[in-house]
């Protein structure tokens, strides 16, 4: 490992081995220990260089790291692919891409794969956010802002953006949507349940076409 900013050097090295250690393990015959250990820093660094609380870094570079590697192995076409993927894009993923992920998982039940980035991830979720989906009962506790990577979106059957621009990346073979809902961060409780409601009706419609329901 190269020498990263953030824990003390000891401290910091051991968790990312212990993290190479795991997921080497998990991805044993998909991904070489050279490629795992590539994806753990690449992940903290990207992580390190937006997160703005870095008490659970550790953690979320292990879940971070989990989750592009399972993209990459699906995007290479090196793991089984069992269910379509979608992928929510806003600005800093504290919000609109936040609240749809969250709302398709609740959906969909495991029949459809949920990703969620920031084209310029920074914050916290605000606790509004999180009212407004705890009010039907879907829990976004484990839930923070990531970076948008190529593999997340090489991986996507689906990819939506809300707001982003054009730092979306575009290749063959995808579907691209672009949902024009307002921006719930910073606005009262009554506003983001109605941003809510919006982003479940589309998040419902767009379920219903994948499963052909």
């Amino acid at each position: 490992m190269t020498r990263l900013e953030g824990l003390p050097q000891h401290e910091l090295t051991a968790q990312l081995l212990r993290i190479t250690d795991e997921l080497a393990d998990k991805f044993h015959g998909v991904f070489s220990r050279e490629t795992v250990e590539q994806f753990v820093e690449e992940t903290y660094q990207l992580l390190n260089a937006n997160a703005t609380v870095k008490t659970h870094l550790a953690t979320l570079t292990a879940r971070f790291a989990k989750q592009r590697l399972t993209d990459h192995g699906r995007a290479q076409g090196l793991t089984k692919v069992e269910v379509p993927q979608v992928l929510f894009i806003c600005v800093h993923n504290v919000g609109r891409s936040q609240m749809a992920s969250a709302l398709l998982e609740h959906h969909a039940f495991g029949k459809v794969a949920v990703r969620s980035a920031g084209s310029q991830p920074s914050g916290s979720i605000p606790s509004v956010i999180t009212e407004a989906l705890a009010e039907l009962n879907i829990p976004l506790t484990q839930a923070f802002p990531k970076p948008l990577t190529d593999e997340v979106v090489r991986a996507a059957d689906v990819v939506v953006t809300m707001g982003c621009g054009d730092s979306c990346p575009i290749y063959p073979g995808k579907r691209y949507l672009d949902w024009e809902v307002a921006d719930p961060v910073g606005a009262p409780l009554n506003r983001v349940r109605e941003v809510r409601d919006d982003i479940d009706r589309r998040v419902r419609s767009l379920l219903s076409e994948l499963l052909g329901d």
